[in-house]
């Protein structure tokens, strides 16, 4: 049963790839401003799901100095990826402008989406509840994402079909790291208690250095606080699913 919620987590979040398909027929400046609230939302959902869920599981789960390592490690290795494989949120198609970049990119969201996969999975061994809240954060971070990414691909040369078929392949990934760390997490309970705190550090560092600057470059004062609203609406979206979601 367990295994089930697993992969049917992961490919609702693999299907999130082919959001680009609903983008087609809006206008670009109306999609900039759904996308720019969602930014807010979704830095606020992250947020919330790292230091009211993630965290808390971990720090009753193992010693609390051990957590904080793993959490560091989590914002290092993060920024690593992020610097050393380019993987990062383009928002606007001016931000990526070689072609190679594509591929690159592809690269680099495939191997997140199987950490995705392993953190999902983690998760659900942990409990259905922070199961289904770090689904929850991870599919209202990569709607923004994968329309970034749908973006830098047709950007990038390719067809929008090409663009849809590539950007599934490598969501389909988190299927895979789903796999692997069910087997991984049932052979040693050890691996949640590491993998948990990392996750936090990783939506930390997304949170922080990535959405929350893009609501700060926002020159106009009406969008930028529309923003931080959604912002915080993300963090009382996930204070309410720690009430109301089962354990």
């Amino acid at each position: 049963m367990v295994l089930f919620r697993i992969l049917a987590s992961t490919f609702l979040v693999s299907l999130i790839s082919l959001v680009g398909v609903f983008t087609l027929s809006i206008k670009d400046n109306l999609l900039h401003k759904i996308l720019f609230c969602f930014i807010g939302f979704s830095a606020g959902a992250l947020i919330g799901s790292a230091f009211l869920h993630i965290l808390p599981e971990a720090l009753q789960r193992t010693n609390s100095t051990n957590v904080f390592y793993c959490l560091i490690l989590g914002i290092i290795l993060f920024f690593l990826m992020e610097r050393y494989l380019h993987w990062r949120h383009c928002h606007e198609e001016g931000a990526c402008k070689t072609h190679a970049f594509t591929y690159l990119n592809l690269i680099g969201d495939g191997f997140h989406n199987c950490i995705d996969g392993m953190v999902i999975a983690a998760s659900f061994m942990v409990s259905l509840r922070l199961g289904l809240v770090t689904t929850l954060a991870i599919i209202l971070h990569e709607i923004p994402q994968e329309l970034g990414d749908f973006a830098v691909l047709i950007y990038g040369g390719f067809t929008k079909k090409k663009a849809l078929l590539f950007n599934f392949a490598s969501a389909l990934m988190a299927v895979i790291g789903a796999v692997a760390g069910y087997f991984i997490t049932d052979l040693s309970r050890n691996f949640s208690n590491f993998i948990l705190p990392f996750t936090a550090g990783g939506f930390i560092y997304i949170a922080m250095s990535d959405l929350i600057p893009e609501v700060h470059r926002e020159s106009n004062q009406r969008r930028a606080t529309s923003a931080f609203i959604a912002f915080l609406l993300g963090i009382v979206f996930m204070a309410l699913a720690k009430v109301f979601l089962p354990e």
